[in-house]
């Protein structure tokens, strides 16, 4: 099943996305152990601990579970508390024309939806988060026949799409594994092709990530 149009796309550059202050999740993925407490209260906090997403920044924060249901169960809250669900779509295929169309120069890729249903795609890369000058449908129209990805909470969970071995991998995620993966391969390339060491650990990152995950087959 293909659930994105060859119609919808037309192809464009790439360009780095320095304005978004999403890139502030680089810092989980370079140093995840030194965020101990929580950023509103400063109380000291678990490895397994809550992320917000600041409705009008952008950034996110580590937070305990009391700040996490005090700033983000109201009408008008400050923040979004990011999800922690990781699904697996085992019967989803982008098709090579779709995926030709995109431009990317690493076959790795997440699509972001936003709150008024636009859509942005962005790929990692050694200068971090890279993001597409396409024009793409609204994501309701490009995932239409994907039920799963047309629930995808806005701003705080994305597409995560891998390539880079012999079959293509889909996942939904949370937000920051995606900065996660965007940060292991800005710490980690060497040269023109990244070396062995950032592809062993991108390859150990979505062992991981599948390990974790809930198998959807009918997306």
């Amino acid at each position: 099943m293909t659930p994105i149009s060859e119609n919808a796309l037309s192809a464009a550059p790439m360009k780095e996305d320095t304005a978004r202050p999403l890139a502030a999740l680089l810092r989980f993925a370079l140093s995840p152990r030194e965020m101990e407490r929580c950023e509103l209260c400063g109380v000291e906090l678990s490895e397994d601990h809550a992320h917000l997403l600041g409705r009008d920044s952008q950034k996110v924060a580590c937070s305990c579970d009391a700040c996490a249901i005090l700033f983000c169960g109201q009408d008008g809250a400050k923040f979004r508390r990011v999800p922690r669900r990781i699904l697996k779509l085992e019967g989803m295929d982008f098709n090579e024309a779709v995926w030709d169309a995109l431009r990317l120069p690493i076959n790795l890729a997440y699509f972001v939806r936003r709150s008024d249903d636009t859509t942005s795609v962005f790929y990692p890369s050694p200068a971090g988060p890279m993001s597409s000058l396409l024009s793409l449908p609204r994501w309701g129209d490009l995932f239409v026949n994907s039920p799963d990805i047309g629930r995808v909470e806005s701003e705080v969970e994305a597409l995560l799409v891998n390539w880079t071995g012999a079959v293509m991998s889909n996942f939904i995620v949370p937000i920051d594994q995606c900065y996660r993966l965007v940060g292991l391969i800005r710490t980690q390339w060497r040269g023109f092709s990244g070396g062995s060491e950032v592809w062993r650990s991108v390859g150990d990152f979505f062992t991981s990530l599948d390990h974790r995950a809930i198998r959807r087959g009918n997306v």
